[in-house]
């Protein structure tokens, strides 16, 4: 659904997929959305007619996760199938298959300069790739269960992932290292948003609230029940 946030009232229907809705990422110029769904697609809607503009098959397994590049031009999916697909969306084709997970790929965000991107996966890890050659560049490895939620900093220069460890692990993306663990939840981790500012991020878990952390201290600085 499309919603007026400043009514509250929903504005368009969007119905393409067959089966749930998993995710979806807006273009930066608000003119198009791509959703991944477990129907094994994602789609690509005209956010001015709320229809279907183009159907993105090629994951073997359901979509979890997508995500658009800042130039509209790209977005990448992360699947059950253990891979994530880079897609030329003006094509509605599949530019890239990116290997490199052992399980199925749950989160994925795009750098700020769209030439990277970060996925978490169910095996633990979250990658780092090169979205220009396809192939991981780094690997990071810090959490004790799989990563459920993924999200890369405005700057370029981290990112925060969500685990059913209970913790978020703030990530440095050079030089591949923890710079924090933010602990305070009690339950899974199944979303993550930084600020603007890249100086705060919310988290979201299954014991139901979220946190608002103070990214410099590593601290939760409110608790939203």
């Amino acid at each position: 659904i499309l919603w007026d946030l400043d009514t509250g009232q929903p504005i368009k229907t969007l119905k393409g997929h067959t089966d749930p809705v998993m995710d979806v990422s807006v273009t930066p110029d608000a003119k198009r959305a791509v959703s991944g769904s477990w129907d094994n697609t994602c789609i690509l809607w005209d956010l001015d007619t709320g229809q279907p503009s183009k159907t993105l098959k090629g994951h073997t397994g359901s979509v979890h996760a997508v995500s658009v590049t800042p130039d509209a031009k790209h977005a990448i999916s992360g699947s059950k199938d253990e891979t994530c697909i880079l897609w030329d969306l003006d094509a509605g084709q599949p530019c890239k298959t990116l290997k490199g997970h052992t399980s199925e790929v749950f989160a994925v965000s795009v750098t700020p300069d769209g030439k990277r991107a970060v996925s978490g996966s169910w095996d633990g890890t979250c990658i780092l790739w090169d979205l220009d050659t396809g192939q991981p560049s780094k690997t990071f490895k810090g959490h004790t269960s799989l990563v459920a939620a993924v999200s890369v900093t405005p700057d370029g220069k981290r990112a925060i992932s969500g685990s059913r460890d209970n913790t978020c692990i703030l990530w440095d993306l050079d030089t591949v290292q923890p710079s924090k663990t933010l602990k305070g939840h009690t339950s899974d981790v199944w979303a993550v948003s930084v600020t603007p500012d890249a100086k705060r991020a919310i988290s979201g878990s299954w014991d139901n609230t979220c946190i608002l952390w103070d990214l410099d201290t590593g601290q939760p600085s409110k608790t939203l029940k």
